[in-house]
């Protein structure tokens, strides 16, 4: 996160963390657009994965202790059934190896100790699983899931499926919602771009090429920019009347700015008017 202070942010949010092994997409958000890690974190996410058959571990990928090996005796097609059988909604345990708590306590921490605890099965869903290479025991997939699914025990509960066991070799996340790994930098590149950039104490963090605007989340939603004489109602959160009709003022929700393009946030439709449902504006920036 020390990158990140430069930008001299009070507030600095990411959107789910990685495994140790992992690599991947990670929007770090800055600012007021803090306001937008819950929507975030509660998006999909689409990895591409490498799961290794016939070995299973203690931490269900391949940095883990091995627990078992076996021969891997089953064919390509059934490899396929099994893997495409998991599309769907899913009871998924989740892993010792994880952060999730359990009495105020987190399972990665007990797990490191040598304790285990029962844990209660969740439904996640993977809303698509594609199979991109099988060379067996090795098998390349990419997987779309929902917020709490663990592609490591999805690894497992494959490999359970054709009685060998398996494990996840590698994983790679390629996608956060709207985000891709085409639009993603590694902290060298961000650096690198900082000093091309001439970025000097005082900046703001939307001067930054390699930094999105807060409006881009919200690029399916219409557009509206107040006249004039709405500013003020809009800087303060307030609602307003809209007269008329068209395309924006019909729409269920719709992105506001203030008659010189500053983005406001994000109203709803109540009848006639419009009412503030996520402000992204504070009158401290001005």
């Amino acid at each position: 996160m020390k990158e990140w202070s430069t930008f001299g942010q009070k507030k600095i949010g990411h959107t789910g963390t990685l495994d140790p092994d992992a690599e991947g997409v990670l929007p770090v958000c800055l600012g007021m657009a803090t306001r937008l890690v819950e929507s975030l974190t509660k998006g999909t996410k689409t990895y591409e994965a490498v799961l290794l058959l016939g070995v299973t571990t203690d931490t269900q990928d391949t940095s883990g202790k091995v627990l078992t090996e076996q021969e891997v005796t089953v064919g390509e097609e059934e490899v396929k059934a099994a893997v495409l059988s998991f599309t769907g909604e899913q009871e998924q345990i989740p892993p010792m190896y994880s952060a999730i708590k359990v009495n105020g306590q987190k399972l990665v921490d007990l797990a490191r100790r040598g304790v285990e605890v029962e844990r209660k099965p969740r439904k996640v869903e993977f809303s698509e699983i594609i199979i991109k290479e099988i060379d067996l025991p090795r098998v390349r997939f990419s997987v779309t899931c929902s917020k709490g699914a663990y592609i490591r025990t999805l690894c497992e509960d494959i490999g359970n499926k054709l009685g060998c066991g398996g494990c996840m070799e590698s994983l790679l996340r390629t996608r956060v919602g709207q985000f891709g790994i085409e639009d993603a930098y590694t902290l060298d590149e961000i650096r690198t771009m900082k000093e091309s950039e001439d970025l000097k104490a005082g900046g703001t963090a939307d001067q930054y090429s390699f930094v999105r605007p807060l409006d881009a989340f919200y690029t399916d939603l219409p557009a509206m920019n107040v006249q004039e004489f709405l500013d003020k109602a809009v800087f303060n959160g307030n609602s307003f009347r809209v007269r008329g009709s068209s395309s924006q003022t019909e729409a269920e929700l719709v992105r506001i700015y203030s008659s010189d393009g500053t983005f406001i946030g994000i109203y709803k439709k109540e009848g006639r008017f419009m009412k503030p449902e996520k402000m992204f504006y504070s009158p401290v920036q001005q």
